[in-house]
């Protein structure tokens, strides 16, 4: 503003002298910072008549005000109707019709990181209000099924009574943020990244703007540990850098695996204390210039269709009011410890902590009892520090173990049901949660996964490990383009008849050996997939060079070779 002379107000307005002299400096004082009400822009109009019935239905009533509904129904234990069912996943509570007619509760787990107390809550709300039947998801997270309408408020009460919450679990949200499982404990970490995870939950859950994303979101920190958090395949992948002798961080935006494509560089590094605020720029920038008008176009990656990089973070740069720095990008600053080692999670290894471990086991599909939770509650508590960590992989470990105890340790989880010891082939499967409670899904995953598991254990013996991806439908919540082998469902004909079946792929990986996995069959029935898995396997064995792993065998051939390898071995 050139002049800071407040001009004189519309009739009838009645600011007093006092109002008068307080508004006209508050001008002089945005004048003397050199900013005007022109620097302030606008987001993008959007006539309501363009907007998909999903942001109509936001417009209507907010999700989040939507609870006296969730209440009032179960007073009746009645159904929600459609419009409700897309408000009630902002409470974290998913309808499952027309598969079941109950709900399904996703949490937030910031990190992955639950105690045993929490734990032992969860287990008892899923034996008293639910049929028992709990997940760990590939977002270091827990859902649980079924629970009737009566039961939701309830189940929503004692999950926030021992410290979690469930909103913003689902939808047009940011999902349960992820990290490394050993965060904090890691012998080669750069730097432990659960002080910004939590630090970052907060700001989520107390900033009802966060709560109004175009399309769902997901971030992810890397502080540069054995264990990876598959950062990435996320909206935001944040991962630790050290270029010289302080840590700082970079940033990718755009990761979708879904949709084959991986987070790309911004071309900056953050200092740590500096990374919450920028990550909460890149959201509002998101917020206010996605796509509204096309559910198909929402995503974080197809706004960067039509913002360079170079764009966005000028967006971004604008909301903080400063300059990033800007540093090429290098990928020999960054740390691959990770995948250097096979499955880096199953098993007991050292912490940085001396004369204590880390103990992980891998859970089959990702399931667990409630029975099982509460033994691991008190395993915890008995031999470690009262503390579980969740892991993208769908797993769990158990930090905090002294050199004493393990051995102790890894008897007591072997008898209930939990191999400690690493499989290079059971210790990578992972399965969405399929047909059996998802209406996309169009193969029932989890139970092929617990096949395929037994079968290949049984039948092949392997040097290297491999990861193997089912996924139940495009949305590929068990991210298959990524996995050694990637399974995404179908339905196949068999004698006129749909079955369930699989499109496979091979060749994925993240990080270090990032790739987009390619087809090499389609419509494999689930009763053929285990042969057929392990024929892949058997020609990868027999003529591999050396000790090259599956992807490189894989990525070394191309499609037309590899199915006449896959189709001869018997």
């Amino acid at each position: 503003m050139s002049n800071t002379t407040l001009p004189e107000p519309p009739a009838g307005t009645g600011f007093t002298p006092e109002q008068k002299e307080y508004i006209t400096g508050l001008f002089a004082g945005i004048a003397a910072r050199g900013q005007q009400f022109s620097d302030v822009e606008p987001a993008p109009a959007v006539k309501s008549e363009d907007l998909i019935w999903e942001e109509r239905i936001k417009r209507e009533v907010h999700p989040l005000d939507a609870y006296s509904q969730i209440v009032e129904n179960a007073a009746n234990n009645k159904a929600p109707d459609k419009e409700d069912i897309f408000r009630f996943k902002w409470n974290g509570l998913f309808f499952l019709t027309p598969v079941k007619d109950a709900f399904m509760a996703r949490l937030r787990i910031p990190g992955g990181v639950v105690t045993a107390y929490q734990l032992r809550e969860l287990a008892r709300v899923a034996q008293e209000l639910t049929t028992g039947y709990v997940q760990i998801t590939t977002r270091a997270n827990i859902q649980m099924r079924l629970i009737q309408p009566r039961d939701a408020p309830e189940v929503l009460r004692r999950i926030q009574s021992v410290g979690l919450h469930t909103r913003g679990a689902g939808a047009d949200n940011i999902r349960n943020l992820t990290a490394n499982p050993t965060a904090g404990i890691d012998p080669v970490e750069l730097i432990n990244v659960l002080p910004f995870v939590n630090e970052l939950a907060q700001i989520i859950i107390n900033d009802r703007s966060f709560y109004d994303l175009p399309r769902k979101f997901n971030i992810a920190f890397d502080g540069g540990g054995l264990i990876g958090s598959v950062e990435d395949t996320n909206d935001i992948g944040v991962k630790a850098v050290k270029p010289g002798d302080d840590v700082f961080f970079r940033i990718a935006l755009g990761g979708a695996t879904g949709h084959k494509t991986f987070a790309r560089d911004l071309g900056v590094v953050v200092p740590p204390g500096e990374i919450n605020k920028v990550i909460a720029a890149i959201l509002r920038v998101y917020i206010e210039r996605g796509c509204r008008t096309d559910r198909k176009k929402a995503r974080l990656k197809h706004l960067l269709e039509q913002m360079s990089l170079e764009e966005y973070l000028a967006e971004v740069e604008k909301k903080l009011g400063n300059s990033l720095r800007r540093v090429p990008y290098d990928a020999a600053q960054l740390r691959w410890a990770g995948q250097e080692l096979p499955h880096s999670h199953i098993g007991d290894f050292p912490q940085k902590q001396r004369g204590m471990n880390y103990v992980g086991v891998a859970l089959p599909a990702g399931q667990i009892t409630p029975k099982q939770m509460l033994r691991i509650a008190d395993l915890a508590d008995s031999y470690g520090s009262g503390e579980i960590r969740l892991t993208v992989w769908q797993n769990f470990i158990i930090p905090n173990v002294s050199d004493a105890f393990v051995p102790t340790l890894k008897r007591a989880l072997e008898k209930i049901g939990f191999a400690p010891k690493q499989s290079n082939a059971a210790s990578g499967i992972i399965a969405c949660t399929g047909n059996s409670y998802c209406k996309y899904a169009q193969s029932n995953t989890k139970a092929h996964a617990l096949e395929l598991t037994k079968h290949l254990e049984k039948r092949l013996e392997l040097d290297q490990p491999v990861n193997i991806h089912l996924t139940g439908c495009p949305n590929s919540c068990a991210q298959h383009y990524i996995g050694d082998i990637g399974c995404l469902g179908v339905k196949a004909r068999v004698g006129g008849e749909s079955v369930d079946g699989y499109h496979v792929f091979v060749g994925g990986g993240f990080g270090k050996h990032q790739a987009v996995g390619r087809q090499v069959f389609a419509g494999v029935t689930a009763t053929e997939l285990p042969r057929t898995l392990e024929r892949m396997l058997r020609a990868y064995l027999g003529h591999r060079h050396g000790r090259e792993t599956f992807q490189q065998f894989a990525n070394r051939l191309d499609v037309g070779l590899l199915q006449e390898m896959f189709e001869a071995e018997t």
